[in-house]
């Protein structure tokens, strides 16, 4: 069985699902959860084991009274003596006071009553304003100290004890803190015995249908003191057990956990489908033009390998069609750039149609990767997938000017078809004088007889002549037929290469972000998960 986790790594673990969740989940949702983690760490670091008890309540149920009762003291003014600043009260017992506990609780009205041990001397009991009062400095003060103390002291009358100012404005927002919330009801002995019994019955049932079955309910009379040893001996327990504090924070930290995983959500988190990177890897390859370079190369192959290997009479003539990769700035190797050469291709731009499946394959990867993710993370999302178009045309082209379409491998046969070519074309050169030049001296009418040499009966001359002709132009179409093979699987080695450059490319600008942000979510609901166990 798993170990649950301390306190401190619940609050590590909700700091950090507030922090992966900046700019994706409510702000105020964000913001409330760190400031529990803050709070929470400027509380632990403060010295001494205090426990902070606040009485809060409605005007005119007997707070101040009950906190005179408690305390032993006439420090709260009660009734039409009550002032009305906006600041609460605190009292402490011992020799000295918690100075740094109360000055981080903001508290200046404070008071000491000098004592030895005892079971209050690690109390700072404190008398909140009116939580219902005109005064919004009052409701305001009675906001801040109640996300502050450790326990809080909830006194009703029975007037107004289902008041919906109390439940809906804190009881209801607070059941997670149940545990460390006690509701008093004062004033007890203006009730006959039947009439008390039914009213805290009545006050168990509303307290119990809205999540707070861990809150005890007391019946006191700050009057007649009946119930307040209960009520102390309660506060005195709870400071002698000096875990509220801890339980505080606790609640505190499922509370806000609780309002992130709703803000995360709890569905299946999507992946990126391959499919869909497929379905954007073509279409990016087609907006890029890698069709027209892979028609390119097929076509420069042909054109490199007809003038190497065909024949010379006319291979001369290919020098003068441009090379179609060259044409394109594809393929270029570095002796070919200049020094100060931008790395770019003369592909031309994609047109509409090729734009549209862009956008059309880019939006199927969106709506997958955001199904059922919250709006916030979904926004994120479409913005990871959507955020480099601005210079994803640019990277597309440089990765298809930057990749090796390999034009320099499977050539070698060229260079033994071209050394063959050329000695059958000197033997036509040399055939073709030596037929020549018996007739070229007769024109000038000088007499030149040369021996007849033959060959199996055959005229050397006329073979070497004819041999020349015939040998070169069987080599170059023979020679055409293995090029053409070679076009083939030079265009299928590009398409290939030029299809990993661009996944490449997409795999950085879109999937790499997309994904990010998925793993963010996950990791923030695996946050979550620890801060709420």
């Amino acid at each position: 069985m798993a170990e649950r986790p301390t306190l401190a790594g619940r609050l590590t673990a909700l700091g950090e699902a507030a922090e992966l969740s900046r700019g994706r989940a409510s702000a105020d949702v964000v913001d409330a959860a760190l400031a529990v983690t803050q709070r929470a760490g400027e509380r632990l670091a403060i010295a001494g084991d205090h426990t902070v008890v606040a009485l809060a309540g409605a005007t005119g149920s007997g707070k101040s009274s009950t906190f005179n009762a408690l305390s032993g003291t006439q420090l709260a003014m009660t009734g039409v003596r009550r002032p009305t600043t906006s600041e609460a009260m605190a009292v402490s017992w011992g020799t000295e006071q918690p100075v740094e506990l109360l000055d981080w609780l903001g508290v200046t009205r404070r008071h000491l009553v000098a004592t030895g041990e005892g079971p209050w001397r690690n109390v700072v009991l404190l008398d909140l304003p009116d939580h219902d009062s005109t005064e919004m400095a009052h409701r305001l003060t009675v906001d801040r100290l109640v996300e502050l103390v450790d326990m809080l002291v909830w006194v009703v009358d029975p007037q107004k004890y289902a008041d919906g100012a109390l439940h809906d404005g804190y009881l209801k927002p607070l059941a997670d803190h149940a545990d460390v919330m006690v509701v008093v009801l004062n004033q007890a002995d203006r009730l006959t015995p039947e009439q008390l019994r039914h009213a805290l019955a009545d006050l168990r049932r509303l307290l119990d249908s809205e999540g707070l079955q861990a809150t005890q309910v007391l019946a006191v009379s700050a009057l007649t003191g009946a119930g307040m040893a209960d009520l102390r001996a309660l506060l005195e327990q709870t400071a002698a057990a000096k875990a509220m504090t801890a339980k505080r924070f606790a609640a505190d930290v499922s509370r806000h956990a609780g309002l992130l995983e709703a803000e995360l959500g709890s569905g299946r988190l999507p992946t990126v489908e391959t499919r869909d990177v497929d379905r954007l890897n073509d279409s990016m390859a087609e907006a890029a033009g890698v069709p027209q370079v892979v028609d390119g190369v097929a076509r420069a192959w042909r054109h490199r390998g007809t003038m190497a290997t065909g024949w010379p009479m006319v291979t001369w003539l290919q020098r003068f069609r441009p090379d179609p990769l060259r044409r394109l700035r594809v393929g270029l190797g570095p002796r070919e750039l200049s020094p100060t050469d931008v790395s770019r291709t003369s592909l031309p731009k994609a047109n509409a149609v090729q734009r549209a499946r862009l956008d059309a394959s880019l939006r199927g990867l969106i709506e997958t990767t955001t199904e059922g993710v919250p709006r916030g993370w979904a926004d994120r999302i479409r913005g990871a997938a959507r955020g480099n178009e601005r210079v994803l045309a640019d990277r597309l082209d440089a990765a298809v000017a930057r990749t090796d379409l390999r034009m320099d491998s499977g050539r070698g046969w060229w260079v033994l078809v071209t050394i063959l070519q050329w000695v059958l074309f000197a033997a036509l050169v040399v055939g073709g004088v030596w037929l020549l030049l018996p007739w070229l001296f007769l024109w000038f009418q000088v007499p030149l007889v040369l021996p007849e040499v033959t060959w199996q009966g055959w005229p050397v001359p006329t073979l070497l002549f004819g041999g020349g002709i015939v040998g070169g132009i069987v080599l170059a179409l023979l020679s055409r037929v293995f090029v053409e093979v070679g076009a083939r699987v030079k265009a299928r080695t590009a398409r290939r290469l030029l299809t990993d450059a661009i996944g490449e490319v997409t795999a950085t600008e879109v999937v790499a972000p997309v994904r990010a942000e998925l793993e963010r979510l996950a990791s923030a609901r695996a946050a979550v998960r620890r801060a709420r166990q």
